[in-house]
């Protein structure tokens, strides 16, 4: 790695690209957070044991999340590819004497397409993967994420050694303003006039920041990456780091995620002993570190001014927006915070071309983005698609379409300050633009798929309450107007709404957006905005009416038992946690609604549809 020429770049460690070679003979296996859960660890112990008994000398691999996370643990089987889904331990035998061994495939464990029952033998063949584009996320599946050696197989720190021996910082940042890149934490603005601000801005020292406190409910992508490629956000760093003539940076990751943090701090130690962090690196004179910041979950802390008061050892709270980081963040020093996937994007950029970058996405969204894809769907996970790709592809194409053969009702993109967008939308194309066009925004890239079971007043009341608890509290129309809009909203839900409401909580929004200090509060009335725009006739039901026409809430909704479809089964009176459920085996069942306290349990356990909302 050292002796890498000043004038040229060229492959590193080149013989360690051989380890992956077409014929290469080795097995992964799936070993992110979501796939640990299932008892992927176990299932590789078992592989390594099975390889050694049967006298195999076959590698294999713990790696990063690869995405389909509803059927992990997942095992891929090379050269042929041949992907495994939900693996247990007691199929490892059989793997290794008949996939490794003779190349024979186990059909029982290959995914079987849900239309056409068709069995698929490869990752690319399966819809989950089929429309992906997966340029940054996957590598995830290539590497095991504790190896800088596997880093460097994949052409790692290529891009570092071009930028330091043959590009200017000023080219670095002329070809990320080429390519388009714009930031992947939610706001969307362009990274490159970010770096150049910082470049041009006087002050020292500099600092780079790399920004993996994700705390969106059902948003995990950042850490599937922190998790499963560190050094791709290692190297985005260094890369900008001598572009704007930094030389000290954080990685601020939430304390929750503890193998996130595990494999950074793997990442950050190889790199230093590889040359590639610390003093002089790889003999250029160029000189840069990286330290670990462990958030302690407050979900202001993603807000720039609040991370900036975090690492300083200050309570997170944000500072008003007309003091830019790029002249005053940390330590009141120029500074460039960007998202871990941001930072992941660049070598990519600096390897390929901005022209090649640039190709992918939309006219002012280029590249790709990250989803995570949650809710009432039946393919949960994470996806990379391109910018401009149709929420239909994604929810139905990717997704598999909802669940038990449910109507789909809306999704919200963007966390919880973000919009909840209706069925009449699902054409338009996913870019940081159209999102916002919509009254919703990109965000860090979660995605909540609800189905025709959602009450959308009691979503906008779910949310306002998780950003009630999450305010810092520092200004006033975020912290009093958050927690006027979530009472009114309460209060909706419960019977007690005013038809006045409706109009209230849209002048509050106004107000809460325009008046407060940050993010949060600006983007909080969105899921009231857009629930409002587009559902407005549940508001009115349960104002005027008394009614949930979704049947979520409680004290707007009776039970009671269809008669002609009840067969006395007892199920409902076996589950029922207050005895509201009676009546004779096989006869019809009846519910007594003042014991009932409306938790669903009969109907989840009803198999004969009898049980009605009302």
């Amino acid at each position: 790695m050292k002796n890498i020429p000043d004038t040229q770049p060229q492959p590193i460690k080149d013989d360690l690209r051989l380890n992956y070679g077409p014929n290469k003979k080795f097995v992964t296996v799936c070993a992110g957070t979501g796939c640990r859960a299932y008892g992927s660890l176990k299932v590789k112990e078992a592989l390594e044991a099975e390889l050694k008994k049967q006298n195999m000398n076959v590698e294999v691999l713990a790696t990063g999340c690869l995405g389909f996370c509803e059927k992990g643990p997942m095992v891929i089987v090379h050269p042929d590819k041949y992907f495994y889904q939900s693996v247990k331990v007691e199929d490892v035998p059989e793997i290794v004497s008949k996939t490794v061994g003779t190349g024979e495939v186990i059909s029982r464990l290959l995914y079987r397409h849900p239309e056409t029952k068709k069995t698929l033998f490869r990752e690319e063949d399966l819809p989950f993967y089929k429309k992906q584009r997966r340029v940054v996320f996957g590598s995830n599946g290539m590497i095991d994420p504790t190896r800088i050696d596997d880093y460097l197989a994949i052409d790692g720190y290529q891009a570092l050694a071009k930028v330091l021996s043959e590009m200017t910082p000023e080219g670095i940042i002329s070809e990320v303003k080429k390519a388009g890149l714009r930031g992947r934490g939610g706001g969307g603005f362009p990274t490159a006039v970010k770096w150049e601000g910082v470049r041009k801005a006087q002050g020292f020292p500099k600092y780079v920041i790399a920004n993996g406190d994700e705390g969106d409910p059902g948003a995990y992508m950042d850490r599937s990456l922190m998790e499963g490629n560190p050094h791709s956000i290692i190297e985005g760093m260094i890369i900008g780091a001598y572009a704007v003539d930094a030389h000290d940076g954080y990685i601020y990751v939430r304390n929750e995620y503890p193998l996130a943090v595990t494999h950074l701090t793997i990442a950050i130690e190889a790199a230093r002993e590889e040359g590639l962090l610390g003093n002089n690196i790889l003999g250029t004179g160029f000189s840069f570190d990286i330290h670990i910041n462990k958030g302690a979950g407050a979900f202001v802390c993603g807000e720039s001014s609040a991370l900036f008061a975090s690492i300083e050892g200050r309570a997170g709270e944000p500072r008003a927006k007309y003091v830019h980081a790029v002249e005053k963040g940390l330590w009141d020093k120029p500074t460039v915070l960007n998202n871990v996937e941001t930072w992941a994007n660049v070598p990519l950029i600096i390897n390929k071309g901005a022209d090649w970058y640039s190709s992918i996405g939309t006219e002012g969204s280029k590249g790709t983005k990250i989803f995570s894809l949650v809710g009432k769907i039946k393919n949960t996970g994470l996806i990379e698609v391109p910018m401009g790709t149709t929420l239909y592809e994604i929810i139905y194409d990717m997704g598999g379409g909802i669940t038990n053969g449910r109507k789909f009702k809306a999704v919200q993109t963007g966390g919880p300050s973000g919009g909840c967008i209706p069925e009449s939308l699902l054409d338009i194309p996913v870019d940081f633009d159209k999102l916002t066009e919509v009254g919703s925004m990109m965000g860090s890239g979660g995605m909540i798929v609800m189905d025709d079971r959602s009450c959308m007043v009691d979503v906008a009341r779910y949310f306002l309450a998780f950003l009630k608890e999450e305010s810092c509290g520092k200004c006033v129309p975020c912290r009093e107007g958050i927690r006027r809009m979530s009472d009114i909203l309460e209060d909706i839900c419960a019977g007690k709404g005013k038809e006045e409401d409706i109009e209230l909580l849209k002048t509050m929004c106004q107000a809460i957006a325009d008046g407060s200090l940050c993010a949060l509060g600006g983007s909080a009335p969105n899921p009231v905005l857009s629930t409002i725009k587009y559902f407005r006739e549940e508001y009115e039901a349960h104002i005027k009416d008394h009614r949930c026409p979704a049947g979520v809430c409680k004290a707007l909704i009776t039970y009671s038992i269809n008669a002609d479809k009840c067969t006395g089964c007892g199920m409902c009176i076996k589950v029922c946690p207050t005895q509201a459920t009676s009546g004779e085996k096989k006869k019809a069942h009846t519910i007594d609604n003042n014991k009932c306290t409306r938790c669903g349990a009969c109907i989840e356990s009803c198999k004969f549809d009898a049980i009605t909302v009302e």
